[in-house]
């Protein structure tokens, strides 16, 4: 069996790192809304990869999280009224009714990143105490991108050429970092907004240590197959290898694996463009899991996984057995 691998950019022999076992970790959605078709493409894909990888005779331990702490949760919060965790614990529970109305198989473990505080903490600290990471006088702590040499290595993006891009997009508070392509490990609270105790400051996690820190805990320093939306390959994937290689000193993810975007009008389907269709929204016109279900064969199809976006048309394929 062959996988097309992100990191190298060619298709490769799958080979477990422990035979008849694999271990597989798929980026899951930050919970602040009902999820759209775009969003559900690579559940349904990954699903399908870890299905097969099950039918081939393997064990899968496949992980994927929820990410409950988030600028765009804490304002869903303040315009309702009420707490992030409400929002997210709500979205969690409409997320996976999404998914069981798709037929899709539960994860073996859908962790959440504010029960993992503390190991994000324990991994922060231990990247600051080998120099890789710097804690700022407001409290922030940021990773030092070019002490890791092989960073760019996933997105196959030159260093110099980010230099240069980012010297434009200075923003207020980024003049306390070492190099403009430093990136946030910790971040401290802002006002009305959920935190917790740090070395550093009262805070929370930034995005990107979320996932190293829950694949290590699930899965172990080093994984089979890392996968996601391919808008996740630069910054998120490439910051993940960053941080769990720097601190672990293991290679990560011997796999990259990543779906291309779903199209609506020649344009990523996306919440901020306003251009989605939610998964509620289409069960209600069609039977997901009867004969309509041909509906989401067209944004899972593996054939496209790496390949050109696609563009979502609403009407059934003419093949009921189209996967």
């Amino acid at each position: 069996m062959k996988l097309f691998n992100t990191l190298t950019r060619r298709k490769e022999e799958f080979v477990p790192l422990e035979e008849g076992k694999v271990r597989m970790y798929v980026c899951g959605p930050t919970v602040y809304n009902l999820i759209h078709i775009g969003n559900a493409r690579p559940m349904i894909i990954f699903d399908t990869v870890r299905r097969y990888m099950e039918y081939k005779g393997y064990e899968v331990n496949y992980v994927s999280n929820f990410t409950d702490v988030d600028d765009k949760i804490i304002k869903k919060a303040i315009e309702e009224g009420v707490s992030a965790q409400e929002i997210s614990e709500r979205y969690i529970a409409e997320c996976k009714k999404d998914m069981d109305g798709m037929n899709g198989k539960p994860a073996t473990t859908n962790p959440q990143a504010t029960q993992e505080i503390n190991g994000m903490i324990s991994m922060i600290q231990t990247l600051v105490d080998k120099g890789y990471a710097y804690p700022a006088a407001d409290g922030t702590v940021y990773f030092r991108v070019k002490k890791f040499k092989e960073y760019g290595k996933l997105s196959h993006k030159n260093l110099d050429d980010l230099q240069s891009g980012f010297r434009s997009l200075q923003v207020s508070g980024e003049d306390q970092k070492e190099d403009p392509l430093d990136f946030v490990l910790w971040k401290p609270k802002k006002e009305g907004e959920p935190f917790w105790e740090s070395p550093w400051s009262d805070g929370r996690p930034g995005w990107h240590i979320e996932c190293s820190v829950m694949a290590k805990k699930y899965l172990g320093d080093e994984i089979d197959i890392h996968a996601g939306g391919e808008d996740l390959i630069f910054p998120h994937h490439e910051n993940e290898i960053a941080q769990s290689e720097c601190c672990n000193d293991k290679i990560f993810a011997k796999y990259w694996m990543h779906n291309a975007f779903l199209n609506i009008d020649n344009r990523k389907m996306s919440k901020s463009l306003g251009n989605f269709r939610t998964v509620r929204e289409i069960s209600e016109q069609y039977d997901l899991q009867g004969e309509d279900e041909c509906i989401f064969h067209q944004i899972s199809k593996l054939v496209s996984c790496n390949k050109a976006n696609e563009m979502f048309q609403p009407y059934p394929l003419a093949s009921q057995n189209s996967l």
